[in-house]
C-alpha cells in the first residue's frame, strides 16, 4: 500500500503492539493544498453484490494510484459519511472507495442508494446482510487494481464486519475499526477476532473505549493499535470529522498507523 507522503505524527497511542511511536504533527490544511498532490477526481460508480444487488460507490481518485482503501458507513448513514475524509486520504497520496451498504439510509442529503434498491426487492437490510456488500467491493477493489491488498476502514457495525471479514479474507492487508462493538445477535466477536494476525487499528469515543479495550482483549497485542482520544469523541468515523472536538488527535494516530504499513 502507497504510504501517505506528507509527514505526519500521534498524539497518543494507547496500547500500541511495541513502543509509542514519535512524528511530526500532521497539519491537515497543509496536507490538503498540497502542490505535490495529484488532482482529485470524483466518480460514483455500481458493481453487484454477491447476491446481484447492485451497490453504489464513489471513487474518490488520485491520478496514476490505484484503489487501496475501502470506506464502510455506519447505521442509518451513506457513502457520504466519508465526503471530507476522503478528501483528506487524497491528499495523504491514498486513492479510496466509499460504498453504500444495504443496511443504512442518508446522511448529508445523500441517500443510500443501495439500501433503496436492497428495500425496493425486499431483501433483508440488516446489519449482518451488509457482510456481502462489503465482500463484493473488496473483490471489485482487488481485480481492478492489479490484485493489490488492501485496507477496510470501518464505521460502528461495519468496523465489526471489516475485521470479521479481514480475519477470513486474503485481499485484506489491515483493518481501520472506529467503534466497532458485539452489535450481531448469536454472535461473540471477542473470541471470533482471536486469531486476526493483520496489523488494526481501533478507536472510538472516550465513553466507548472501555467497552472497546475489551472486546479486543484477546487479539494479538503484536500488531494492534488502539487509540483512546483525550477528548469526549464521538462515535464511529464521524471522529474524523472536523465538527468533531479533537478530530486532529484522531488524524494523527490514523495516519501514524497508516505510516506503518
Amino acid at each position: 500500500m502507497r504510504k501517505a507522503t506528507i509527514l505526519g505524527c500521534m498524539f497518543c497511542i494507547v496500547f500500541a503492539c511495541k513502543e509509542e511511536k514519535q512524528l511530526q504533527p500532521l497539519n491537515l490544511e497543509e496536507a490538503m493544498s498540497s502542490d505535490q498532490v495529484a488532482p482529485i477526481k470524483t466518480e460514483t460508480i455500481t458493481f453487484p453484490s454477491l447476491d446481484g444487488l447492485p451497490i453504489t460507490a464513489d471513487v474518490y481518485k488520485v491520478d496514476n494510484t490505484p484503489i487501496t482503501m475501502l470506506l464502510c458507513h455506519q447505521a442509518g448513514y451513506s457513502r457520504a459519511e466519508y465526503t471530507d475524509t476522503a478528501s483528506k486520504l487524497n491528499a495523504m497520496g491514498y486513492t479510496v472507495m466509499a460504498i453504500d451498504q444495504r443496511s443504512g439510509n442518508e446522511v448529508d442529503d445523500v441517500v443510500n442508494e443501495t439500501a433503496k434498491l436492497a428495500k425496493a426487492q425486499d431483501l433483508p437490510t440488516n446489519y449482518i446482510d451488509s457482510r456481502k456488500d462489503i465482500e463484493a467491493a473488496i473483490h471489485n477493489i482487488y481485480k481492478n487494481n492489479g490484485n493489490r491488498q488492501i485496507l477496510i476502514v470501518g464505521s460502528s457495525y461495519s468496523a465489526t464486519l471489516a475485521l470479521l471479514i479481514a480475519n477470513e479474507n486474503e485481499k485484506v492487508i489491515a483493518v481501520a475499526a472506529f467503534s466497532p462493538g458485539e452489535y450481531f445477535t448469536g454472535m461473540h466477536v471477542q473470541e471470533m477476532l482471536k486469531g486476526l494476525q493483520k496489523p488494526v487499528f481501533v478507536t472510538s469515543s472516550k465513553e466507548e473505549s472501555e467497552a472497546l479495550s475489551q472486546l479486543v482483549k484477546e487479539m494479538s497485542k503484536t500488531n494492534l493499535t488502539h487509540y483512546i482520544p483525550n477528548e469526549k469523541g464521538i462515535h464511529g468515523s464521524r471522529a474524523l470529522w472536523e465538527s468533531t472536538e479533537g478530530h486532529v488527535g484522531y488524524w494523527n494516530a490514523f495516519r501514524a498507523f497508516l505510516d506503518q504499513l
